[in-house]
């Protein structure tokens, strides 16, 4: 499934990392696109979307 979230915390390269470290603590095959300017995350994985959320906003960036 396709997940688009937007994460309004996430300001630069650094931001990214650190979600896509939290997405593929839950899913190691997830793909992960971001884009700072927009705060929006796409995120191709086979977990459910509150697991997705769920490790995004323990690393410090909740999403909506």
């Amino acid at each position: 499934m396709t997940l688009q979230l937007k994460v309004p915390k996430i300001a630069c390269a650094g931001c990214v990392d650190t979600v896509a470290k939290a997405v593929k603590s839950v899913d190691a095959t997830a793909k992960i696109e971001a884009e700072p300017k927009t705060k929006m995350v796409t995120i191709e994985t086979q977990k459910s979307a509150a697991e997705i959320k769920k490790a995004i906003a323990a690393a410090g960036y909740p999403a909506t």
